[in-house]
């Protein structure tokens, strides 16, 4: 937003701005903020950066934890929330040692990163991400989770299971069970909100293809972004989460992003569509492949395939990613690629097809994931499966344009499939990183950073007893 200093300094006196708020990245994906009063802000912060606890952020294999964040100012937005007029910017991690240096587990660092590998290989020197974010506008949430009590509380006033609601009042229009793609009003309650949201996105320069309601009755909703580099769609990948659950607040609702927010129905997925150009022009078209595809493209989707079962550990790192993740359902679990199918783990859309357009979508990942390592392993799945020439289909993924689920057994037991639980992605990622460290892109920190994570988060749950264990198990 501000190419200097001064340039900043004339938008703040010009706008009446008053204070500085900055976000800064944990490796879990959530953004942490600090504000200072907007007199302060000084070139001698630009430089030297405000320093705080990196152990808390978890970046558990930090010998000292005293870091310190530098601002970007090319990444400042005016807040929409704020009561008080703020500038918001995100901040870059540097690490104390003999001298300040970028923090290698830095996921923005990350990022950058893979893209100057990207430009080193000359495989290309711009790689384009689109996400579709999947979401659910709820009406309350409240859990306990105690010794004694254990309990989860949800509702939205779409929902089936308010038709009988009578002690307030109900004017009918509920939307039943798995019935609520592309819903028109009065049934899609959450008109309104959402397109506050889609254009809150478009003014603060996140580009907005469209947005509707989705599958789940219970008010899930789906916003889809045009394409964006690695790290700028990192950047609006957090910027998005951050509109649109303050702008949900703001009309007295709430949102979750979470993969498998309710049993039976549709669950919240991330697919990410994938584009390469180099020197302007996309490298994935060819007139004479398949699907129009051409084989650099092929053997980028064959570097996702075979290395897909480790990118689960960044893609869809939550225990309840594997909620979602469940054969015989819409979200795919098959280690294949195909057209139009959305069965497999790459999808080839069937409506784009002009070279500038063509691309292919990974849908297993979710919204639980950091968006700067995420995209970044994909990159370097991609990049990796181009520079071994990684053919999918000497590799046995397909093509399958069929509905996997409807071959018969001998042939579904061909094709792999994903991890079935963080503990598997886990494992998956102890066995095949190797591609990850081309470059000095991840480093093996934050590698074994995000193991030890996951395996934490999956060690939490698993020792937990669950309310059906009772159903299943009490009267034994």
């Amino acid at each position: 937003m501000f190419k200097d200093l001064n340039d900043f300094r004339h938008y703040c006196i010009d706008h009446e701005i008053k204070l500085i708020d900055f976000k800064v990245i944990d490796l879990a994906g959530r953004w942490h903020h600090l504000t200072i009063p907007a007199s302060k802000f000084s070139q001698k912060i630009i430089e030297d950066g405000i320093g705080f606890d990196g152990s808390s952020y978890g970046f558990l294999t930090v010998e000292k934890s005293d870091m310190v964040f530098k601002p970007d100012l090319a990444s400042a937005f005016v807040d929409p929330f704020n009561e008080i007029p703020t500038i918001t910017m995100i901040g870059n991690i540097y690490a104390l040692r003999d001298e300040t240096e970028r923090f290698e587990g830095d996921p923005r660092y990350v990022a950058q990163k893979a893209e100057e590998y990207m430009s080193s290989t000359g495989i290309a020197d711009k790689a384009m991400f689109g996400p579709e974010f999947e979401f659910y506008i709820l009406d309350h949430i409240s859990y306990i989770n105690s010794p004694n009590h254990m309990e989860v509380y949800l509702d939205a006033e779409q929902a089936e299971w308010n038709t009988g609601k009578k002690d307030t009042k109900n004017l009918g229009f509920k939307v039943h069970h798995k019935k609520g793609y592309h819903v028109d009003v009065p049934y899609d309650v959450n008109f309104n909100l959402r397109n506050s949201m889609a254009l809150k996105l478009e003014e603060h320069g996140v580009p907005v293809k469209y947005h509707h309601a989705e599958v789940g009755g219970p008010g899930q909703l789906e916003i889809e972004l045009s394409f964006g580099g690695l790290l700028e769609m990192a950047d609006k990948t957090m910027l998005s989460k951050y509109i649109i659950k303050n702008e949900a607040i703001s009309h007295n609702k709430t949102v979750t992003f979470m993969p498998k927010p309710f049993f039976g129905e549709a669950g919240n997925g991330m697919h990410v569509h994938l584009q390469l150009f180099k020197d302007e022009e996309p490298i994935f078209y060819d007139d004479l492949g398949y699907s129009n595809l051409s084989k650099t493209a092929l053997y980028a989707i064959g570097g996702i395939l075979k290395h897909s079962p480790a990118l689960m550990a960044f893609t869809n790192p939550s225990t309840n990613s594997y909620k979602r993740l469940v054969p015989g359902y819409e979200a795919p679990v098959s280690i294949c690629f195909a057209t139009a199918n959305r069965s497999s783990v790459i999808r080839i859309p069937g409506y784009a097809k002009k070279p500038e357009a063509k691309r292919f979508e990974f849908r297993p990942s979710d919204a639980t994931c950091n968006p700067y390592l995420a995209y970044s392993a994909l990159l370097m799945a991609m990049l990796d499966g181009i520079r071994n020439e990684i053919d999918p289909v000497e590799e046995g993924y397909g093509p399958y344009d069929v509905n996997i689920f409807d071959l018969n057994d001998a042939e579904k037991a061909k094709i792999k499939g994903l991890p079935k639980s963080l503990d598997e992605a886990a494992d998956a990622l102890e066995k095949d990183y190797e591609f990850l460290l081309e470059g000095g892109v991840f480093s093996q920190g934050i590698i074994n950073d995000q193991i030890k994570q996951i395996r934490q988060d999956a060690s939490r749950v698993n020792i937990v007893p669950h309310p059906v264990e009772y159903e299943m198990y009490f009267d034994l």
